[in-house]
């Protein structure tokens, strides 16, 4: 067990491509300064991924055998999985809705006014789901623990449903002012791929 540091977290990529072993140091995605990621290859280390916070930067050991390319897909899984470990903190319905206030108002313009949002544990093939008639919305208690952002990105989905039904080129014009839409859904394409649903789910709307 290492000690002296944060908890960390691990995957099993189960990688096979060739690279030497070295040990580098970058800044974070999205240009920000506030920590750095150091990337550790070891020879030792045959099949799994596993980050963890030391200090001022994240530490991610990998494979020395992984490629460029792998390297930088699972860099961005582990620092998911340490955003989400480090939000365990669940909201509880009060606080949800007053995310989906606050996201109304910094991305819809106000416009959409759910009179309820809360959990529901029903959920298991899709993230979220409207009502408009009702003005109701629900998300699945499996995106509790997941990075805010993602939770924000499903939120919003559900709050852009108030106002625009279907899937159409007006529905995801509303969620381009979300910076983080992409890599939200990348995120949530990742957890499905992994088998952790049954069945490919989708925010959708009743």
């Amino acid at each position: 067990m290492r000690s002296g540091y944060g908890r960390g977290v691990s995957a099993d990529p189960l990688h096979r491509a060739g690279a030497p072993q070295r040990s580098t140091t970058s800044p974070l995605p999205g240009g920000s300064t506030a920590s750095a990621i150091e990337i550790r290859r070891s020879t030792r280390r045959r099949r799994t991924v596993s980050a963890y916070r030391e200090g001022d930067r994240t530490v991610v050991l990998i494979p020395a055998r992984m490629s460029e390319a792998e390297e930088q897909r699972w860099v961005s899984v582990m620092l998911d999985k340490l955003a989400a470990q480090e939000s365990r903190r669940l909201l509880g319905d009060a606080e949800l809705a007053e995310r989906a206030e606050r996201l109304s108002a910094q991305y819809l313009d106000g416009r959409a006014r759910p009179r309820s949002v809360r959990w529901v544990t029903n959920q298991n093939t899709r993230w979220g789901s409207c009502t408009p008639a009702e003005g109701s919305i629900r998300l699945s208690h499996r995106l509790q623990g997941m990075p805010e952002y993602v939770v924000d990105y499903v939120l919003l989905h559900e709050l852009a449903h108030l106002l625009v039904p279907g899937h159409g080129p007006r529905f995801w014009r509303l969620l381009e002012a979300y910076p983080r839409t992409e890599r939200a859904r990348g995120y949530l394409e990742g957890v499905v791929a992994a088998g952790r649903l049954p069945d490919v789910p989708v925010a959708d709307d009743e």
